[in-house]
């Protein structure tokens, strides 16, 4: 057997890459992991966390409105963007320590460096170093894609300098519908910003329930945020600090800033794939691979966002640890990919796990639905404006509940714990069976007693 310098290289030190460095070393193997940029990857650094940082921030505003209901008089409040800018980046410098602390101390070796592939076992780093590796593991994660080339496009920024604007946007314009342009919107909202929401298709959210899509479009446009569906810019003029987006409904927005969150692509550019033999999913544009992560070269895996398979962080560790044991663990794991349970911090926040209504329909011959809308306890008293959407879907010939969404606060908690109850294949008969906790928003999901839509399906029809 050939003599390499380490037994894993892994490129990338996003939440993914680390996890598998740390659990391969953890099984005796020898590990380097390059990072161009910063350790933490896209969640850490540029994502998840400094997001969830700014939901947190902005949903004060909503606070500070709600307490005169439950008798609070509060001076006039201010906002300044500049102080939460500088302490979510003290934040996340301390998590960027911690990320290589954690990699350090298990023995694995951190090169602050691109790395490109020479051949299939030999990487070249952007500091001149070549390591030779018996085993690859790709973790470059993805980045915004802006979409075809449109005039005017280099004033547009993405949810990366989002998290680095020097000021507070008065207007901003976000093109987008999914989970990173409606979370910004919301964020841009609650700290004060006139927003305006473009999307090209039929309504916000798509692939989520169509209840929660046409909820969650209600409260936010309850909340000021003008959304326009069945459009897009189609070209952006900068006139001083302020820009005028030309929507191809022939209409023109004036903004301070424009933004474009229209989807994520993988990292696989000028990386070296090709003298390495790993082949691209043509379906995807992600690094294709097997149920165990591993590419068309048999040395090669790959994890996470570059494979575009599910682009979310807990699904990137997973497939790291998976990969990690099976490989040097000598103990073969499959990440189950299904009912992945999934959160959009708008507000109100969203919390889903298992399938749609849609998607049960066309894989069950019964389906039941529960389904309730009301309003929160808290609005009784504030007097805003909004209601909660809970819904089950139930596979109607088994009982099973294979389906779970929420519109509400504190959603992605409620459904952290749901998601056991639909993965270890409960019932409703289960769910009926446990005794409410009141008075809660969840305790609705143990007392819908009654369908709200019961579907058959016509197998002469099929």
């Amino acid at each position: 057997m050939a003599e390499f310098d380490v037994d894993l290289f892994v490129i990338g030190g996003g939440s993914g890459g680390v996890r598998a460095a740390r659990i391969a070393a953890g099984h005796g193997a020898r590990v380097m992991v390059a990072e161009e940029y910063r350790m933490g990857g896209t969640c850490v650094i540029r994502g998840c966390v400094p997001k969830k940082l700014f939901v947190i921030g902005s949903h004060v505003r909503q606070e500070l409105t709600d307490a005169a209901g439950f008798g609070w008089s509060i001076p006039s409040a201010t906002f300044d963007w500049p102080t939460l800018i500088a302490n979510k980046d003290k934040e996340i410098a301390r998590l960027e320590a911690a990320y290589t602390a954690n990699v350090e101390k298990s023995g694995a070796r951190i090169a602050k460096a691109r790395a490109v592939f020479e051949d299939a076992h030999t990487l070249r780093l952007s500091t001149g170093e070549k390591i030779s590796a018996n085993v690859v593991l790709i973790a470059t994660g993805g980045a915004p894609n802006h979409g075809a080339a449109i005039p005017g496009l280099e004033h547009v920024i993405s949810s990366n300098e989002a998290f680095h604007l020097e000021q507070l946007p008065r207007r901003i314009l976000i093109q987008g519908g999914g989970y990173i342009a409606l979370e910004f919107a919301c964020i841009f909202a609650g700290f004060g910003s006139d927003v305006t929401v473009v999307y090209r298709g039929d309504n916000i959210l798509r692939g989520f329930d169509e209840d929660v899509r046409s909820h969650v479009r209600s409260e936010m446009e309850k909340e000021g945020i003008t959304i326009l569906t069945g459009c897009t810019v189609t070209g952006v003029d900068k006139h001083g600090k302020e820009y005028t987006s030309h929507l191809s409904n022939g209409s023109s927005i004036a903004s301070d800033q424009v933004m474009f969150a229209i989807g994520r692509h993988p990292n696989v550019a000028n990386l070296g794939l090709e003298k390495a033999g790993v082949a691209i999913n043509p379906s995807n544009g992600g690094i294709a691979v097997d149920h165990f992560s591993k590419t068309s070269a048999p040395n090669i895996y790959a994890i996470g966002d570059v494979t575009h398979r599910f682009n979310l962080t807990p699904v990137a560790i997973r497939e790291g640890h998976a990969f990690a044991d099976t490989v040097f663990g000598k103990r073969p794991v499959q990440v189950d990919h299904a009912d992945i349970p999934t959160a959009v911090f708008s507000q109100p926040e969203v919390g889903t796990v298992g399938l749609t209504e849609t998607q049960a329909r066309a894989q069950f011959s019964h389906v039941d639905v529960y389904k309730t809308s009301f309003r929160p306890i808290k609005s009784t008293m504030s007097g805003r404006d909004t209601r909660v959407l809970m819904k089950l879907v139930v596979d109607g010939t088994t009982d099973r509940v294979v389906g779970c969404h929420i519109v509400g606060d504190t959603a992605a908690e409620i459904v952290q714990a749901v998601a056991i109850a639909v993965k270890m294949k409960a019932t409703k008969a289960d769910f009926d069976a446990t005794l409410a906790l009141h008075p809660t928003a969840a305790e609705e999901l143990v007392t819908m007693r009654t369908p709200t839509a019961r579907y058959v399906r016509d197998e002469a029809a099929e």
